[in-house]
């Protein structure tokens, strides 16, 4: 996104000499261990703001680098450079004429398969982990268990048998109602990687650009839904432990599908939300689903504040993609008659 700015050089400078009095003025008052950070009116950590969670770390650490969970900062700035050399190549390569092909994610030389790779937006940073798994320790998911194994490869096999008899064969991304790194969990992933925090003393509203899901997480103590009422983004509730906002979530609607399809409705999710700094907001999230991992597993995003606004995201400007989709595979299933 472009950088633009909402203000003139002159009146930025009087907003800046005021904010500067001010700010003299007011932690002037505070005692220096209280100076931890912005917050709110109220008292609370002041969460506020947009927050980019673009990063090439990825979600598993690489099989081939073991044990190491951290990269130097030559490894780092390595991978950032290839990162950034990649996309100029990618960017400046001679058009082609598309082919059709089984699947639109990626060809065989690595590059994507729809479009070209302007519409990605990875970024270009790395955490500096080598992976955004902290637990377990090898920064791998755990273990499936035999029964989600079991599962997936029915899951699998019917798709791959059965694309599109029907909208509902597609994944609730295809489909507009879930952003594919909205989750909850948050995880990076294409493109449209911002979330929105909006808060008052009694909620916090969790918006991330992406289909523009949006989480109100009431903080009053509330009850839960009904454990038969489930809902695609979960029921959130959420409560302050120190300076940190704990959100956890339930009554997950079991045909959402996230991670792939490697999780089922009785999910439960606790996500942590601490403003380090004011330009960095870490995201730290616990996925808790014995029915499909052997055991927990927890991964640590840090968010950057971004100084732009969301931008409207349409899903398939209306969602045409869906009956092309049915029409395609009707086509295909008329041609593999004729062929008979």
């Amino acid at each position: 996104m472009s950088h633009r700015s909402h203000a003139s050089a002159v009146s930025g400078f009087i907003v800046i000499a005021v904010i500067a009095v001010v700010t003299v003025i007011t932690t002037s008052a505070i005692p220096a261990s209280a100076q931890t950070g912005p917050r709110t009116a109220w008292g609370p950590p002041d969460l506020g703001g947009i927050w980019d969670f673009r990063t090439i770390t990825p979600l598993q650490r690489p099989a081939d680098l073991a044990d190491q969970a951290f990269l130097t900062e030559e490894e780092a700035a390595r991978l950032e450079q290839e990162t950034i050399e990649k996309n100029i190549r990618l960017l400046n390569r001679p058009a082609e004429r598309t082919v059709a092909a089984n699947q639109v994610d990626s060809r065989s030389d690595g590059t994507p398969g729809f479009y070209n790779n302007f519409w990605l937006d990875d970024g270009t940073t790395s955490t500096g982990r080598t992976s955004l798994i902290i637990d377990p320790p090898n920064g791998r998911f755990p273990p499936m268990t035999p029964e989600a194994q079991r599962l997936a490869a029915a899951r699998r096999e019917y798709r791959s048998a059965y694309p599109a008899d029907s909208w509902l064969d597609r994944n609730p991304a295809d489909r507009c109602l879930l952003g594919f790194n909205a989750g909850p969990p948050i995880t990076p992933l294409g493109y449209n990687q911002n979330l929105q925090v909006l808060q008052t003393p009694d909620h916090v509203a969790l918006v991330t650009e992406m289909v523009h899901t949006t989480r109100v997480v009431p903080l009053d103590g509330r009850l839960r839904l009904s454990p038969g009422m489930r809902q695609w983004s979960g029921d959130s509730r959420g409560y302050w432990d120190g300076d940190t906002l704990v959100v956890e979530t339930a009554n997950f609607d079991g045909r959402r599908q996230w991670n792939y399809g490697n999780s089922s409705e009785t999910m439960r999710l606790v996500e942590r939300f601490t403003r380090i700094d004011s330009d960095t907001l870490e995201y730290e999230f616990t996925v808790i689903d014995p029915a499909t991992w052997t055991s927990p597993w927890t991964a640590s995003i840090p968010m950057r504040r971004n100084d732009q606004t969301l931008f409207e995201y349409a899903c398939h400007e209306g969602n045409y993609a869906m009956p092309n989709i049915l029409a395609g595979e009707r086509q295909q299933e008329a041609d593999e008659l004729t062929d008979r």
